[in-house]
């Protein structure tokens, strides 16, 4: 997958969303087309992930999955946010249909379950796996092969482990 890689941890909800907060500010502050490929199994916190990265990047209206929706968008000072919720979606086909292409190049997108179409996703991504360490914790998994190992560290400051 991605060349480089940075490991963090977080150790409640708040972390979790503090980490995403920094994350989408960089991203608001870069100026930089991303789309943010949020991966993990039910309640790992993709979610509060997103929460995080949208606040982050300006959105002050309430942040939800879009699971039945598919997408919302949410406006900022800067543009608009997309974000995915790809969980109910099984074909390809489906990405098409709702306009997935138009909305993850050359914008600023968070995708969650990005992990069921890996290879739809732009080459300007940014991988996040998050995997639960106990009921608290969680390690996040940074994995990019446009952002350097250098950016990436400094993005997960305090929360940087064993790299």
């Amino acid at each position: 997958m991605s060349k480089n890689k940075v490991t963090l941890e977080t150790h409640s909800v708040e972390d979790t969303q503090c980490f995403g907060e920094r994350l989408g500010q960089w991203v608001k502050e870069s100026s930089n087309p991303l789309c943010i490929a949020l991966i993990g199994d039910l309640g790992t916190g993709k979610t509060h992930m997103s929460q995080g990265i949208a606040k982050g990047l300006g959105v002050v209206e309430e942040i939800t999955s879009p699971t039945f929706s598919l997408m919302n968008t949410y406006m900022t000072v800067t543009g608009e946010i997309y974000h995915f919720d790809l969980y109910r979606m099984d074909d390809v086909s489906e990405l098409e249909n709702i306009g997935f292409y138009e909305f993850t190049e050359d914008q600023i997108s968070i995708v969650e379950w990005a992990d069921k179409f890996i290879d739809e996703l732009p080459d300007e991504t940014l991988w996040i796996h998050i995997d639960s360490i106990d009921v608290h914790s969680r390690q996040v998994r940074l994995e990019s092969d446009v952002i350097d190992a250098e950016t990436l560290n400094a993005l997960g400051g305090t929360y940087v482990v064993g790299n």
